[in-house]
């Protein structure tokens, strides 16, 4: 769901501006969804138990978007500043083969993978929601964030989810893409079909 910003600069006049139609010529274009983990893919917070082991919580329908889009074509990136086998782990369930952790400057990340992969930064969405993603948000073609990143954050992207981190943000961000896109419903039947 897209949120109106209030315009604080220039920049985020821009922004507060685009309309619609022009969010959707973005989502169209988009043919890669770079997500970071933390407060995006889950819902931020760590479990450590009494033995150091840790866990997070990753939404089932988040991983199914993932799935269901890449079988439309879209292609998947992981970037993330942490670094934790969970995330690799639950990347590889949901198809995910680029996946960088540890990095704190994402943005050379970013144009690593889309250079390998042929594509330019306007065919990119990236979904982050804290400060350190604001240097790869500025740089692609569709910046979004779940509806509960920092404020520096909301008002620096083009759409935001009505759902926040680690519950259906990424999913709703995908249904999105693809709708504007016009693979929505033929994503859905291959999963629906008798």
């Amino acid at each position: 769901m897209l949120r109106k910003h209030q315009a604080k600069n220039n920049k985020d006049e821009a922004l507060a501006a685009m309309t619609d139609d022009e969010l959707k010529r973005r989502a169209e274009k988009v043919k890669m969804i770079i997500l970071d983990v933390d407060g995006v893919m889950t819902d931020g917070r760590v479990y450590i138990n009494s033995e150091g082991v840790e866990s997070k919580g990753f939404d089932i329908r988040d991983g199914f978007g993932i799935i269901m889009a890449g079988r439309a074509g879209i292609e998947f990136a992981i970037i993330t500043g942490l670094m934790s086998p969970i995330v690799e782990h639950r990347a590889r369930q949901v198809g995910i083969e680029e996946i960088h952790q540890g990095f704190v400057d994402k943005v050379d990340v970013m144009n690593d993978i889309l250079k390998r992969h042929n594509l330019d930064s306007g065919e990119a969405a990236y979904m982050g929601d804290d400060l350190f993603d604001l240097p790869v948000l500025r740089k692609v073609g569709l910046a979004a964030a779940p509806s509960d990143a920092h404020p520096d954050v909301l008002t620096e992207v083009n759409w935001v989810s009505s759902r926040s981190g680690g519950r259906g943000a990424v999913r709703e961000l995908i249904d999105f893409i693809l709708r504007a896109r016009g693979e929505l419903e033929s994503a859905r039947q291959e999963f629906v079909r008798p």
